[in-house]
């Protein structure tokens, strides 16, 4: 793929994540299962058709700018810490599993996997933050919702990267 043609793709999955991101802050998950901070991490599947479709270097670049832009939108500076550290850990984690999707793992269990990850990015985010290792007794609470949410992003990635198979995308 040309660079100016890559580079164009990159920009315009940074813009679908962040309306990803916009719509699922306007659905008040807190209200339903009152946990600080819980998001069904739709901008997820924007990662997933990345790590699917481009190089690493360009997923990289994705969430980074993801990230880094919905902190400036929406966020703060520890939100952009804790959003930066659980979305890199969440990428290369489903970066590892992807090869065995199909034979080993499924598309929801590989998105279980990296909200999980982004979970564990985010709490350690929040250790060197706080300074302090009380905050990892919040990671049992988040690891039960990475399923939840994880499996529904997961779905949602299936039927998306499906229908881009028929596209032949």
């Amino acid at each position: 793929m040309k660079t100016s043609k890559r580079v164009a793709l990159c920009g315009l999955l940074v813009a679908v994540a962040l309306v990803l991101s916009l719509v699922e802050g306007m659905f008040p998950l807190q209200a339903v299962v009152p946990v600080p901070g819980l998001k069904l991490g739709l901008a997820n599947v924007v990662t997933v058709f990345a790590l699917t479709r481009l190089r690493l270097w360009d997923t990289l670049w994705i969430v980074v700018v993801r990230v880094t832009l919905a902190s400036v939108f929406m966020g703060s500076v520890t939100a952009f810490l804790f959003s930066l550290f659980g979305g890199l850990l969440a990428m290369v984690l489903m970066r590892l599993l992807l090869p065995g999707l199909g034979r080993c793992f499924s598309m929801p269990g590989i998105s279980v996997a990296g909200a999980a990850a982004h979970n564990i990015g985010q709490i350690v985010a929040a250790v060197i933050v706080l300074g302090t290792w009380d905050v990892a007794g919040y990671l049992p609470f988040l690891l039960v919702l990475a399923l939840p949410t994880g499996l529904v992003t997961g779905m949602v990635s299936a039927v998306v990267l499906g229908h881009l198979d028929k596209l032949h995308l």
